[in-house]
């Protein structure tokens, strides 16, 4: 018994920390965001430093990006600008923070 009594508040502090780290998702849908950066606005593409390293893909994506020139004001739909920008990716071949889809039509989260 006193082994548990000892035990406890390190056992009640993982338990702690184990439901704090998972409400804390990196990848948020509901606010088109990845640890709150948002995925979209203007966007630059940069070779170091980034705010998100992304890698491009075909299938199972997190998130289709539509290339758009006005009004990046919607979940998946990216201005690219050399200045000045909302968000800075990098493109990855392996290890990245999310998964794109470029796509023409219905940008957002899948």
């Amino acid at each position: 018994m006193i082994g548990f009594a000892r035990l406890f508040p390190t056992l009640l502090a993982i338990g702690a920390t184990i439901a704090v780290s998972a409400d804390k998702q990196p990848l948020d849908k509901a606010a088109c965001s990845y640890k709150g950066i948002p995925l979209y606005g203007d966007v630059q593409v940069v070779d170091s430093f980034p705010d998100i390293k992304v890698q491009t893909v075909e299938s199972f994506a997190d998130i289709h990006v539509k290339k758009v020139e006005n009004f990046p004001n919607d979940c998946g739909k990216w201005k690219f600008v050399k200045n000045f920008p909302d968000v800075k990716i990098q493109y990855v071949d392996s290890f990245p923070d999310i998964k794109i889809k470029m796509v023409t039509s219905f940008p957002g989260m899948q």
